[in-house]
């Protein structure tokens, strides 16, 4: 069985471990308790293959910043987090990219960009427009997610899922012809 480790980021108080624990065990998390880092294992159905996910939720508190070069180099894909009513977030987002791409070396890298929180649709600061450009210029899927309501949220999982997938397909290369002169 296929085993992909899938790292959770975004700034304190997007509702990364609401969106975790919601996918893991249907529960929604009203009470608000900084994570430092807590990591779960969950085996899924994707496209009809199963796979064993490896989750790992961060802190994003800027206070465990020093650990996330740490679980960054370990991840396969990524959900980054931010939260359609806190523009704040949304402009941690690049910093957070740029952090993946430097310690994976790569431009790009499996991942998902996700606007938590859309069932507060009437407190938004982030405009869905923004999210979607935003995604589309760092090459990441994008989503609007809620743990509150479910809205999106296995999608964003299932979507790293076949992200990672896609980007381990090894590229075949032609195979050169041998000529005798």
């Amino acid at each position: 069985m296929e085993e992909h480790k899938i790292v959770v980021v975004g700034g304190g108080g997007v509702g990364k471990s609401a969106m975790t624990i919601r996918f893991l065990q249907n529960f929604f998390v009203t009470d608000y308790d900084p994570t430092i880092e807590e990591s779960y294992r969950k085996q899924i159905i994707v496209e009809n293959k199963t796979c064993l996910l490896d989750i790992l939720d961060t802190g994003g508190q800027e206070d465990y910043s020093s650990m996330r070069a740490q679980y960054m180099d370990s991840g396969e894909g990524f959900l980054i987090i931010y939260s359609i009513i806190d523009e704040e977030s949304f402009d941690q987002v690049m910093d957070l990219c740029e952090t993946i791409q430097r310690v994976k070396d790569k431009d790009v890298f499996p991942g998902v960009l996700c606007g938590n929180k859309c069932d507060l649709d009437k407190k938004r600061e982030v405009s869905t427009k923004e999210g979607k450009s935003l995604a589309d210029s760092l090459q990441l899927s994008f989503f609007e997610t809620s743990a509150k309501t479910t809205s999106n949220l296995v999608e964003s999982f299932h979507e790293v899922v076949q992200l990672i997938r896609k980007h381990a397909v090894p590229v075949k290369k032609k195979k050169k012809k041998c000529s005798l002169l």
